[in-house]
């Protein structure tokens, strides 16, 4: 019944009412009144948009000014950690040799807004010479330290890199090696100086070596290329490099296609820093075990920019993820504070179970970087004896965090939402022709705020589509907004499986097979079928002796909970799962998995 025949309805009482008894009418009529009220309210539509602002205001300051301020108040603070290389800065110590790559940096000829290439895992040099470019009024570029000579040469012609900091090797990789076979010309290259024909941009090669490898620089080269009167004249640089110029060029971090050159400013780093850091409550006497990559949105943004705010100590217990030597270094470092993404955690946990070290100080963990379900919110908490879990959502073109967990919020808030819109952040959500849905609706995901990537590098198209005329970008992620500001993430609309007409979001099915005591993780993938168009396949790690689970298994765990058409047809089990260098699982290469166990039956 629509709201206006509902109205008349009650209207249609007066007469009654009037003919009754005064006492009576006033009695009819207040409740008369109380039901067109009710109606009415029922009957509202409330779009699911919301402009939060927050309480402190946004600062106007570059990254260098931000770290001269946090040297000003935390000085005698340790900065950084780097157990692996037995290393360690406080602030104090930290800005002078910032400052010597900064110079380092402009001897060599490269001019304010040039590209550096930061391609390493978590070594001391990664933090310098991120720091030492924002100094000088470079851009750095972070690189995946994984990447092969294909993938590198992409990046670099893409960002028009003039200069790489590099390690020489990890684990098997030799970033040397893979240098020179897409710049051949870099062993004959005299002083360190390049003239390449494959990249015709790139002029220099830092590597942090001991070695005196042909062609390149080495880290130490660098940092003595600089006189002292020329690192201090990095000081009066600073009020010549605007907040709002770019500061750091991130690549997307999807699991297919070409990765996109993110451009991100100073003041998107130093204000989601800011926000970041006020909601996880951090102060001069945390320590940050990180076990994320530097060149991720969450080493950068999430790690590195939100400690600086407060002075908080960030430890790097290896080059890459070890669970084993994190659990270490939080012992040992008295680190109170982890941050990792989900499947991080999942290792984590389980050499936990195995080592049982006392971690007496930890008292939080940050998880972000993909959706993290319940059942493993509290296996963090509880297994590693912490007091609280917190969660991060936002993606890389919004600089880092968009929603965030507040504190004092309940298990509730914390188990089934992605947190709390975050400071100075506008959100609303979509439906396909682009109309804002009610709260608790779903729909896509859109932002608007400070956090705003400035664009795609040199990739007007790809902006374009991202970000509207209006300034709102579009996630992609199918969301819901809740009228309170707090958001649940239903999925990724790429991500979507339509079985039979029914649209299935994958992260429903994993949040609930991860409920099953004998799996550990899982993650749900569509499958060509001819009747239906997909069918679900899940991939399911398995818990530590437990050796098999079949469909059968699956089937009858989720009979009575879950539709019968969200129950995966397929269920293949796995030791580990394909992933990006920042721990998103690689879902198409699942697909492969399928494909050619189901060719081989």
């Amino acid at each position: 019944m629509s709201v206006n025949k509902m109205l008349k309805r009650n209207l249609q009482l007066i007469p009654r009412i009037l003919g009754a008894n005064g006492l009576s009418s006033f009695v009819l009529i207040r409740r008369l009144s109380a039901s067109i009220t009710k109606t009415v309210e029922a009957h509202k539509f409330y779009p699911a948009y919301l402009h939060y602002v927050g309480k402190d205001p946004l600062v106007y300051r570059n990254v260098g000014q931000q770290l001269e301020k946090t040297v000003a108040e935390y000085g005698s603070t340790e900065a950084i950690v780097s157990c692996h290389e037995q290393k360690r800065y406080t602030f104090r110590s930290l800005i002078e040799e910032v400052d010597r790559v900064a110079a380092g940096l402009l001897k060599l000829g490269l001019k304010q807004g040039d590209h550096v290439g930061i391609w390493a895992p978590n070594n001391m040099h990664w933090y310098l010479t991120m720091l030492g470019a924002a100094r000088a009024g470079l851009v750095s570029v972070a690189i995946n330290s994984a990447l092969q000579a294909r993938e590198l040469d992409y990046c670099l012609k893409k960002a028009k890199v003039k200069a790489v900091v590099m390690s020489e090797t990890f684990k098997s990789q030799n970033f040397y090696e893979i240098m020179k076979s897409i710049c051949p010309e870099l062993p004959d290259s005299v002083d360190g100086r390049i003239n390449s024909v494959n990249l015709p941009h790139l002029k220099h090669v830092i590597i942090d070596t001991p070695n005196r490898l042909k062609g390149a620089l080495s880290f130490d080269d660098l940092l003595g290329l600089s006189n002292r009167t020329e690192y201090e004249a990095i000081t009066q640089l600073q009020r010549h490099i605007a907040p709002d110029s770019a500061c750091n060029i991130q690549f997307t971090s999807g699991t297919t296609g070409h990765p996109k050159a993110a451009v991100i400013s100073h003041y998107h780093f130093v204000n989601n820093g800011i926000h970041i850091s006020n909601r996880n409550q951090f102060d001069s006497n945390t320590r940050i075990c990180v076990q994320v990559p530097l060149f991720h949105a969450f080493g950068t943004v999430i790690t590195i920019m939100a400690a600086m705010d407060k002075g908080s100590t960030l430890v790097l217990p290896a080059a890459g993820f070890s669970p084993a030597d994190s659990l270490k270094a939080i012992v040992d470092e008295k680190c109170t504070v982890i941050h990792g993404t989900p499947t991080m955690y999942v290792d984590l946990i389980k050499k936990q179970r195995e080592l049982k070290l006392p971690l007496k100080t930890a008292k939080m963990a940050v998880t972000g970087g993909a959706p993290c379900s319940p059942q493993l919110f509290l296996d963090i908490k509880n297994v590693l004896g912490l007091e609280r879990v917190q969660t991060v959502f936002g993606m890389t073109e919004t600089t880092a965090i968009i929603f965030q967990t507040r504190p004092g919020d309940s298990m509730d808030q914390i188990l089934n939402t992605v947190g709390h819109l975050q400071d100075h952040v506008e959100a609303k959500v979509i439906d396909a022709e682009g109309k804002t849905v009610g709260f608790g609706e779903s729909g896509e995901l859109c932002v608007r705020g400070y956090l705003t990537m400035l664009g795609y590098y040199e990739d007007e198209e790809k902006t374009n589509e991202t970000i509207g005329r209006d300034g709102w970008l579009r996630t992609g992620d199918q969301f819901i907004l809740q009228a309170d500001g707090y958001g649940r993430i239903v999925g990724r609309l790429k991500e979507m499986i339509i079985r039979g007409g029914e649209n299935i979001f994958p992260k429903e099915v994993e949040d609930f097979l991860n409920s099953h005591p004998d799996i550990c993780e899982t993650h749900v993938v569509g499958v060509p079928c001819e009747r239906l168009g997909e069918e679900l396949c899940a991939f399911v790690r398995l818990q530590d002796g437990v050796t098999k689970i079949s469909r059968d298994e699956i089937k009858e765990f989720c009979k009575g909970k879950l539709a019968h058409f969200k129950i995966p047809r397929y269920v293949i089990r796995v030791d580990n799962f394909p992933k990006t260098a920042s721990g998103k699982i690689q879902k198409f290469k699942l697909v492969e998995v399928y494909e050619k166990e189901h060719q081989a039956q």
